[in-house]
């Protein structure tokens, strides 16, 4: 199933604010495993689609938003290895479809819009009831993926860190952190820059998933996670919401190293690292490495 996807690269960001802080700074390119299905989202399904395969469903339903990167890589992985998709879109149908759904339907997916009181009721055993009685035999995929299969991909995309100090990558919910936590070592650092507004709830939530695992008796890299923190202030208001500093940083960050940054997540966090090296915050000596999560269709929504 991975055969199809490229070896993320890692290519070092070389400017005068690394250089000034004294750290070699890197970015892990997870938006170049595949056209249409990166970054970690691909790392989230991967689980997910073995377990559907091998229980015989031939239906995948997950959840999400109007410009849900779990929805646009679920529907392309759904056709990519022989699954209907059907995606469950908190709020109405506005039409014309913005890009990510039309995607979604280009590759097959079947639409089917949820009112938001409902919606927020995505991870109850009654409206997955409903929506078995509804489909039939259904696998149903939480909301960006976020459930014990998705921590378990996301263990994986740290394949070779040993020679990094400090791991940054932009945090949602928190699934994608919680796999790269369990396969650093206790000698590395992890930071999350949650993309929400009052993202500090992310903790327990992280807890919760790295609880979880561990009780699950799972396959595991380290049992003993590395340190970590979260950096809630660079949100720029909340989810998907973007800014004129915000859209020059990205223009100018592709400008210099040829890294396109999607607004929703990576340019958030990539904007706090660069705006902590101004301020010292890391270590001189330290070896950082960003993960590219991908998303980039995001931007067309823009």
């Amino acid at each position: 199933m991975s055969s199809i996807f490229l070896s993320p690269p890692t290519q070092q960001i070389h400017s005068d604010i690394t250089q000034s802080a004294g750290v070699e700074l890197s970015v892990l390119r997870l938006d170049l495993m595949h056209s249409w299905v990166n970054g970690n989202k691909w790392f989230k399904l991967k689980y997910n689609l073995l377990e559907a395969k091998e229980k015989n469903f031939t239906t995948l339903l997950t959840f999400g938003g109007a410009y849900s990167n779990h929805i646009f890589a679920t529907a392309a992985a759904g056709k990519l290895f022989g699954f209907q998709t059907i995606g469950v879109i908190r709020g109405e149908e506005r039409l014309p479809l913005n890009p990510t759904l039309s995607f979604a339907i280009q590759q097959g997916m079947q639409l089917v819009y949820c009112d938001r009181t409902s919606y927020r009721q995505r991870n109850t055993t009654e409206l997955h009831a409903q929506l078995q009685e509804r489909f039939g035999e259904v696998f149903i995929i939480p909301e960006g993926g976020s459930n014990l299969n998705g921590v378990r991909g996301c263990m994986e995309i740290l394949k070779d860190a040993a020679d990094f100090d400090v791991v940054c990558v932009a945090c949602g919910t928190g699934t994608t952190f919680a796999g790269i936590l369990l396969s650093l070592t206790q000698k590395q650092r992890a930071i999350a820059f949650p993309i929400l507004k009052n993202g500090t709830f992310l903790q327990q939530e992280i807890e919760t998933l790295l609880q979880n695992y561990l009780a699950a008796d799972l396959p595991i890299a380290n049992k003993s996670a590395c340190s970590w923190e979260l950096i809630c202030d660079y949100h720029f208001g909340g989810y998907a919401k973007v800014n004129d500093e915000l859209l020059n940083f990205c223009q100018h960050f592709q400008q210099a190293h040829g890294i396109p940054l999607d607004y929703v997540y990576t340019a958030k966090m990539f904007y706090g690292v660069m705006d902590l090296l101004k301020q010292g915050f890391f270590r001189k000596g330290d070896r950082l490495l960003l993960i590219h999560t991908g998303g980039l269709q995001g931007n067309m929504g823009k």
